[in-house]
């Protein structure tokens, strides 16, 4: 399962106000319950979680693409109409794929939909961020080595 396919099923668990759900096959097993006092937080990896937050998603077994795709919301910031590239898993960001090497965009670089923006650590995996967009990079929102949150900003984008 991928991570576009479980925010499309954590929208419809919202949608819905559906208070827990189960799913499970060969490959892997979800589970999300939601408790609406509580604030938002995924958890991915291979041990269940047992916390009543909203919504939780704990994976067994399940396969972690090497890459996620990034989440993007339109946005008007400084009098521009910016694509946001948002964080698709709680993990440690990183703008290059090693210390010794040069970032994936910086600040003025022209991107194409697919292209890696950066690589989020979570757990010990280390998973390539595609964007969904095309456009230029107009600003990087987060520092390099640094803990982000599930649906957390790291780039902003002048759509093309």
């Amino acid at each position: 399962m991928t991570n576009k396919e479980i925010k499309e099923l954590l929208k419809l668990v919202s949608e819905l106000d559906l208070k827990e759900v189960n799913i499970k096959n060969k490959e892997f097993q979800i589970k999300i319950r939601t408790d609406k006092d509580q604030p938002i937080q995924m958890v991915s990896g291979a041990a269940p979680v047992m916390a009543q937050t909203t919504p939780v998603v704990s994976s067994a077994a399940a396969p972690v693409s090497a890459s996620a795709s990034a989440a993007q919301e339109s946005s008007a910031e400084e009098g521009g109409n910016y694509i946001e590239i948002k964080s698709p898993m709680v993990g440690t960001f990183y703008r290059s794929s090693s210390p010794d090497k040069p970032p994936f965009v910086q600040v003025g670089d022209t991107i194409g939909k697919g292209d890696v923006v950066c690589i989020i650590e979570a757990m010990k995996l280390f998973n390539e961020i595609e964007s969904e967009i095309s456009g230029k990079i107009v600003k990087v929102l987060i520092d390099d080595s640094t803990p982000v949150e599930y649906d957390q900003v790291l780039f902003l984008v002048e759509p093309a």
